[in-house]
Formats: structure tokens, sequence, C-alpha cells
């Protein structure tokens, strides 16, 4: 008798504290609503401002934490001159946005024994089983060219240190693109890729065709054209419907235009020129996709290689990724060579930024928010993302603009960024 007395009162005790503990799990729940709503005001205000005042044409920007979607916005035009408005659906061209996706598979042959980070990857691609290193040129102006000291990994390529570059920033590499007569790479074709290196595999860092190479080396190792490989192991697991390389025509419809930015700041809709056939897809650029489809790609890895049901990689892949893989080098600075297509890059003045295998690492805090070891890039028409993976937090700022890191679109995608982190702190 005493002993079920006893349980009763422990009964309606614990009952009780329930009932007070949930109360106060729902107020603070609704309060943590209140100020993320709150928050996601003062963002969309910030974000209408810009397009109102056409600092940049039309924006998309969405962000989630380990939970889900914490934010969502389209504000703008996709085209200055023609509309309609932007909305989240809206599709962009995300240029080197791509080169995390093509790390993503190329981690996955890794992890399934076909591929090794550190095997010559010219045992792969003959192509490449002898590198050649720009020395420079001769009085005629022909290129001198010398053996590479060592060959190309797998590494190298994802992490930017095989001595490739990119003629936007490199000076000497387009004068060889135009003694050489070798097709620029808008083109589409194989032999636009056929460049020396500008320095030896392994003893710096530069931005450049290194994740074409990658995905060259996925399509010999699987078998597969890169798009269709895409499709059947990130995308369709994914349920990533709005990215591809080729787009249907109600797709199309949803495009948004580039805007050029003119010398005194106003912007001009322009379209880039496709070439009419392409002889591959760049695993460096050339996805077309929306905001809430990368984000999906995001919460990826933000959940260490699970989502929608779909494990694409291990936790324990997913983390190598994001570790520091070119020791003292230092990443992520660019100096422009072509100044209608890029501006000079330095997303973290002051801070010596290093490269995962397929993106970039902060390993200090960031200015607005985001934790030491986040990783991020961009794609050369401002589209942006971030992942950080100590707050769980992932972000897309999307907008289509040349040049690349124009001051406006970088400034705003920073006042995005704040937003979302101070949402964090208002819940």
């Amino acid at each position: 008798m005493t002993i079920r007395q006893q349980t009763r009162r422990e009964i309606l005790r614990a009952a009780a504290a329930l009932t007070a503990t949930a109360s106060v799990g729902a107020v603070m729940r609704r309060a943590a609503a209140q100020g993320g709503a709150a928050q996601s005001r003062k963002i969309d205000a910030v974000l209408s401002q810009a397009t109102d005042t056409k600092e940049v044409p039309g924006v998309v920007a969405v962000a989630a934490n380990d939970r889900g979607v914490i934010y969502e916005g389209a504000f703008g035009t996709r085209n200055l001159a023609q509309g309609p408005a932007m909305t989240l659906d809206t599709i962009f061209r995300i240029a080197s946005m791509t080169k995390a996706v093509t790390s993503v598979a190329a981690m996955q042959l890794v992890e399934q024994g076909r591929l090794q980070l550190d095997q010559p990857v010219g045992n792969i691609l003959p192509e490449l089983s002898a590198p050649q290193v720009l020395e420079g040129f001769d009085d005629s102006g022909a290129p001198r060219l010398r053996p590479a000291k060592r060959p190309i990994t797998l590494r190298h390529l994802l992490t930017h240190t095989a001595g490739f570059a990119y003629p936007v920033w490199d000076e000497a590499l387009g004068r060889y693109i135009k003694a050489s007569g070798t097709p620029p790479g808008n083109t589409g074709k194989l032999a636009s890729l056929r460049l020396p290196l500008v320095f030896d595999p392994g003893e710096r860092w530069e931005y450049g065709i290194n994740l074409d190479w990658a995905g060259r080396v996925v399509e010999a190792v699987s078998g597969l054209p890169l798009e269709v490989y895409f499709r059947q192991h990130i995308f369709a697991p994914l349920g990533m419907s709005d990215t591809d390389y080729a787009i249907s025509a109600a797709q199309r419809s949803r495009l948004v235009s580039v805007h050029q930015r003119n010398e005194d700041g106003s912007l001009e809709p322009t379209e880039p020129k496709d070439p009419p056939w392409r002889e591959f897809w760049s695993g460096g650029g050339g996805l077309n996709s929306t905001g809430r489809d990368y984000l999906v790609f995001l919460q990826m890895l933000l959940h260490q290689g699970r989502f929608n049901g779909a494990q694409l990689l291990r936790p324990q892949t997913v983390a190598l990724m994001g570790q520091n893989q070119i020791g003292d080098i230092r990443a992520g600075i660019l100096k422009t060579a072509v100044p209608e297509t890029s501006n000079d890059v330095d997303f973290f003045p002051g801070m010596v930024c290093k490269w995962g295998l397929g993106y970039m690492i902060s390993p200090q805090p960031g200015p607005n928010g985001r934790s030491a070891g986040s990783v991020t890039w961009a794609g050369v028409y401002n589209t942006y993302y971030w992942l950080d993976p100590q707050k769980r937090i992932a972000g897309v700022f999307m907008t289509q603009i040349l040049p690349f890191a124009d001051h406006k679109a970088v400034a705003l995608y920073g006042e995005f960024e704040s937003g979302i982190y101070g949402g964090l702190k208002a819940a």
C-alpha cells in the first residue's frame, strides 16, 4: 500500500514536471520562431533594398541548419531589361560551384577503391602521363616547356596544386593559348584542356582546370559520361531535379540572364555564348541549378554524406574533404588578368586560407559569423555557398553578374550570411 502511494505521488510529480517542461519548451520554441521570423524579415529588407536600388539585378538566397531550411528569399528580376521577377525556382549558371559536385563524384570512387588520391592520374588518362611545365617564352614569342618534376595525382587535381591555371588569372597562360592556337575554354573542345602546367605538381596553389581533368578521370573509371554519372549517383538520389548541364525548354524559361557591370557601376543584361556543340562536359563548371537544389547538395554534406534517404558518402570521407590537404601552402587569392571577367579575389583579407578535397577552408572564424573550419567556394557569375560544420549551417547566395567577385554582390552576400548567424543568436 505504501509503495503504491509513493509510486502514485512520483508519477504525479513526474507528470507535473513533464507538463512544465513541455510548456517551457513550447515557449522557447515560440520565442525561437518569433526571433527567426524577425531576423528573416531583416534579411528580406536587406536583399529587397539591394535589388530595388539595382545594386544587383536579382538574388536568390537560401540557408539551412541540421534540422532543415531556415531561410528562403527571392528578390529583384531575372533580367533588368525585360523581367520576369526572380523566384525561388529560378535557374542559375553555377559555373565553378560544379567543382564540389565533381569532387563528391571522385570521392565516391575513392571510397569504392576504384581511385586512389595519390596515384598518378597519368595511369588513367594517358594525356596526363607526361605533363609539361611552361617556363616562359623565347625571343620569338614561342613557349618554352620542360617536363614536370613529378606526376600529377588526384589529390593535386582536387586541391588545385597540380600546376594547371586559368588564363583569367594567369597572364602567361593566356599568352600561351594565343601563341599555340589552343581553343579557349568556352569552346567545349577537348583540345582546350591540353595546356601546360605553370608550376610543378604539389609546389603551390593556383586555381585552374584541375577539376575538368578530375571529371575526365571520373568518366574513365566509371565508364559513364560525367552528366550521366552525376544524374545517377548524385542528383537523382538527392532529388535535385533542376540541376544538370543541359536543361529543358521549360527549365530554360526559368533561366536567369547574366548582367555585366559597367565601369560606371550600372548593369547591362548580356548572354554568354554557348558553343553549338560540346566534345565534353566540364567537371570544373557548366552546371545549371537552383538555390534550393544546391542547398540540398550542401545539406547532404552537412549530414555527413546522407540526406533524403540517400547515402552518397561515408562520414569519414566528408570529414576528410573538409580538412586541409595542402599543408603550409596558401590558397584562395587570385589576381585578375581579364578585368571584364573577374576582379582580384581575396575573400578573407589577412587570413591564410587552405584547400580541402573540393573547396576552400577558412581556418579562422569569418567576419560574418561562420566558424573556423568552414568551407566555401563560388561561381564566376557571382554565385556563392558556404558550409559551417561546427555551427551546422549551410547557405547559398545566387545572383548573375560579371565580373566575378563583384564588390556589391560580395558585400550583399556578407550581409546575408551575417543575417543568418544573427538569427541563430536571436533563437
